[in-house]
């Protein structure tokens, strides 16, 4: 056994069913482990190093702001702040930022939004609508609003006024939402669920009850966000507009970063000292969330959207050629994947082991490919020709 490995095992909870590899460091789209061996990375960190590892444009940012400060807390006005709020501002169209530290805080900074909001209404509304398969973090929160078992057992109870209902389902929609309801949450690709994609006519059902019983539509944009899906946020794919957007992994870079966008009206309902965090916003992870965006907006989002068609026709192309073990292409953009007929996690094992290519497992039998945008066509066609092997 590895010696960091063994140390690890003695030192560190064992929450974590780790991937085998020592890492020493890591560059573009490859992991390099304590034993010089290379590794194709599919997983980017799970969604969080958009622009690949040790991008020389994030690391001339936090060098550049290491010089001045490193942490402040939020008791003063801050630059790299107050620009990225601004271009959160313009890509989402929505008015008011609170900075965290991840998806989790950011969640659970969204329900005591909603439930802020829902105490000022006429008739003081505060259930909360939430999906079976959906994932929004770690924290009581977030755990509430999930129903996975493995997460929760024998760690309630949990938040009251949830309502956790099918996804994808008119009929529960219609049945759970009333004028009580506060607000929804909802994932457009569930990542957790196994890269099921919302139906344009369950979004529109939304819409129309949203304008019947007047709650807050929450775009949960953690992992689906900050361009990967071809678009900034995943709702851009959809007809409707949320009220509130919470992002988080991609935004940062590889440092820890999540954004809670709302409305003005929505923002409003927090007064000063209502909600806070010491190091959300941290300077570091806003100059990096900076760089994200303006890449973004420098041609990468053309690149997502031309790389993307191309790894999935090539996956289509798999799912032809291997109809007794693929059933499903799924996902969207630079966030997806392969519904199998068998566990995924062998095949997972498989592509590390023989391959040395890095991918996940989810909802059993889903193979997820969340990569950094910086993936070529080179990249695809090697994860590809080894993934053809391995199936």
């Amino acid at each position: 056994m590895n010696k960091v490995i063994e140390r690890e095992n003695k030192s560190i909870f064992q929450t974590y069913n780790r991937l085998p590899i020592p890492v020493d460091r890591a560059e573009g789209v490859r992991v390099y482990d304590t034993s010089g061996n290379v590794y194709l990375d599919f997983l980017g960190g799970i969604a969080v190093n958009v622009l690949g590892h040790s991008n020389p444009k994030l690391l001339k940012a936090i060098e550049e702001q290491a010089k001045k400060y490193l942490h402040l807390s939020n008791f003063f006005f801050q630059e790299p702040q107050v620009k990225l709020a601004e271009m959160l501002k313009e890509k989402t169209g929505l008015d008011k930022v609170f900075f965290t530290n991840s998806g989790s805080e950011t969640t659970d900074g969204a329900l005591k939004l909603i439930r802020k909001w829902g105490s000022q209404q006429k008739n003081k509304k505060n259930q909360v609508v939430a999906f079976n398969g959906g994932f929004h973090g770690r924290t009581y929160g977030a755990l509430s609003m999930m129903s996975k078992p493995l997460y929760k057992e024998g760690m309630g109870p949990f938040l009251e006024g949830i309502s956790i209902i099918n996804f994808n389902d008119i009929n529960a929609l219609r049945d759970n939402i009333d004028a009580n309801t506060a607000g929804l949450v909802l994932e457009f690709i569930q990542g957790e669920g196994g890269l099921i994609s919302a139906s344009k006519e369950f979004i529109e059902e939304i819409n129309i009850l949203k304008q019947r019983f007047n709650f807050l539509f929450v775009a949960d944009e953690i992992q689906t966000g900050v361009g990967r899906t071809g678009k900034f946020s995943s709702y851009e794919h959809y007809n409707i507009k949320p009220d509130i957007v919470t992002i988080a992994k991609g935004i940062g870079g590889g440092l820890p970063l999540g954004a809670l966008i709302a409305k003005d009206e929505v923002a409003n309902v927090w007064e000063k000292g209502m909600h806070g965090t010491t190091f959300g916003g941290n300077a570091l992870s806003c100059a990096c969330g900076i760089v994200v965006i303006d890449e973004l907006n420098n041609g990468l989002q053309d690149h997502i959207n031309v790389i993307s068609v191309y790894l999935i026709s090539k996956l289509e192309a798999l799912k032809a050629k291997h109809p007794d073990k693929i059933n499903e292409v799924r996902g969207m953009g630079l966030m997806c994947g392969l519904e199998l007929k068998q566990e995924a996690r062998p095949l997972v094992d498989r592509l590390l082991d023989e391959k040395r290519i890095i991918t996940n497992a989810t909802s059993v039998n889903v193979l997820r490919l969340v990569p950094p945008f910086v993936i070529t066509k080179d990249d695809v066609d090697e994860f590809i020709s080894g993934l053809d092997d391995c199936l």
